[in-house]
């Protein structure tokens, strides 16, 4: 019979797990507050496109200026993969607390800045400019900041509980571009007509300061994560050159990731920021219905992510792409066939039929971010990654989905752009991407 352990051993195991889970909260809570304010701002610019279109843009064309400031969001995602590699470069060398804690100073800083910027009445061209150059600078900033939290959260996580951690870097996101279009809503009703054309539409953004300082706040607390700590301890792991080792020996899965995140870019990016202006603009409902529907729908996925979390930690990651690939395609074509019936009720009922395909996608994504490469180059790798693909067809699809509705007369093109996506990502699931649920986060992963 084998001695009982003794009780100040039982007590010190207790001590040790409770806290792990604490310092498992705190990375959870410091990773994730950089997405919030990201998207909070992403989702406040997207909402308030049409007050901050005849800001920056000539008004005789209402259309065209809503347009050109949508564009602003495309083109400056294209400097998220060039600004993405370099702080992804910075996370592989000095760590991920360190490079974190510089994202969120910036983010905070030049979202602030937008709320201050002169309008094109007062400067002229030079105020589009202006708000480009900002937009940029987030883009090349924001390029390294979600794929940093979400390895940051993923390396402290437990081994088998990694995706339903990873979703709370998912929900980020979208409590960000809830918070964004509470804000966008409430401000349209504070703030009507003239207060809100003239400067109303500037207090939102300045509200990303104080959310940084509390980012900066949370970040200071936390340690780095055990896993890179392990990496580099005796400096073998740190490489030198992380960009070129990334591309040399994670080129694979850097592929796969880029043929599965543009199917969920384009299905989460053509709802949160394009539907609402197509339901006001095109169908004509209120804009504070389009709002509040879309609202609604963000605010029941989130507590579904988790979940979705749970269930691919015990069935793996393949089978949930596979069914939201298969969802993109049957399900949102019905979304969009609820949705013309332009009510209110119809609104929601749209927007919710199209977070089926979200349910299987987000988290899964999110944690195939870290999960799919070593982590000597897990920054440099995720955010080649994530920024060649996911990151411009998020910029890219407001865009393209007003383009092609104004285009072909039908909101059914953006649904083939979409299920265009969800078949390519079908195949490179199916065919060339490593199963990773049960993997080890420091092995070299191929796909095959």
């Amino acid at each position: 019979m084998s001695a009982a352990a003794p009780p100040t051993a039982a007590v010190d195991t207790e001590e040790v797990d409770r806290e792990k889970r604490k310092a498992i909260r705190r990375a959870i809570g410091a990773g994730s507050i950089g997405n919030f304010v990201e998207q909070f701002d992403y989702g406040l610019y997207g909402f308030m496109a049409p007050v901050l279109a005849p800001a920056f843009f000539p008004d005789s064309d209402p259309a065209a200026a809503v347009l050109s400031t949508y564009a602003i969001i495309a083109i400056a995602c294209l400097f998220r993969p060039a600004g993405g590699t370099l702080v992804g470069r910075w996370g592989d060398r000095v760590g991920r607390k360190k490079t974190l804690l510089w994202t969120i100073v910036f983010m905070g800083v030049t979202t602030a800045l937008i709320g201050a910027l002169p309008t094109y009445q007062q400067i002229g061209i030079f105020a589009p400019l202006c708000l480009l150059l900002l937009r940029v600078v987030q883009g090349m900033v924001s390029g390294g900041e979600y794929v940093g939290a979400v390895a940051f959260i993923v390396e402290w996580a437990e081994p088998r509980r990694r995706a339903y951690y990873a979703s709370y870097a998912s929900n980020s996101c979208f409590v960000g571009i809830l918070a964004g279009a509470g804000t966008a809503a409430l401000t349209s009703w504070l703030f009507e007509g003239p207060a809100l054309d003239s400067w109303g539409w500037r207090i939102p953004f300045l509200l990303a300061l104080p959310l940084s300082g509390v980012g900066i706040w949370l970040r200071r607390r936390i340690d780095e994560t055990p896993e890179f700590v392990r990496a580099t301890k005796d400096g073998t792991q740190v490489v030198k050159a992380p960009i070129r080792d990334a591309l040399r020996t994670q080129w694979r899965p850097i592929l796969a990731y880029c043929g599965v995140s543009v199917m969920l870019a384009i299905l989460s990016y053509s709802w949160v920021t394009f539907y609402p202006e197509y339901l006001t603009g095109t169908l004509g409902l209120p804009r504070w219905m389009a709002l509040t529907s879309n609202a609604i729908s963000v605010a029941v996925l989130i507590p579904l992510l988790p979940l979705a979390g749970i269930l691919s930690d015990r069935i793996g990651r393949k089978p949930m792409l596979i069914m939201g690939a298969v969802a993109c395609i049957v399900l949102v074509p019905l979304a969009f066939r609820v949705g013309e019936e332009a009510t209110f009720g119809t609104a929601v009922a749209s927007q919710l039929i199209y977070i089926i395909p979200e349910f299987f996608l987000t988290g899964i994504v999110t944690v195939c971010t870290a999960e799919l490469f070593a982590t000597r180059t897990r920054f440099s790798a995720g955010a080649i990654a994530y920024n060649s693909s996911f990151s411009i067809f998020m910029g890219i699809t407001p865009f393209v989905a007003a383009l092609l509705v104004s285009s072909f007369d039908t909101i059914y093109a953006v649904w083939v752009y979409l299920a265009a996506a969800a078949l390519l990502a079908l195949v490179v699931v199916s065919a060339f991407m490593t199963e990773t649920y049960r993997s080890q986060l420091g092995a070299d992963k191929f796909a095959r």
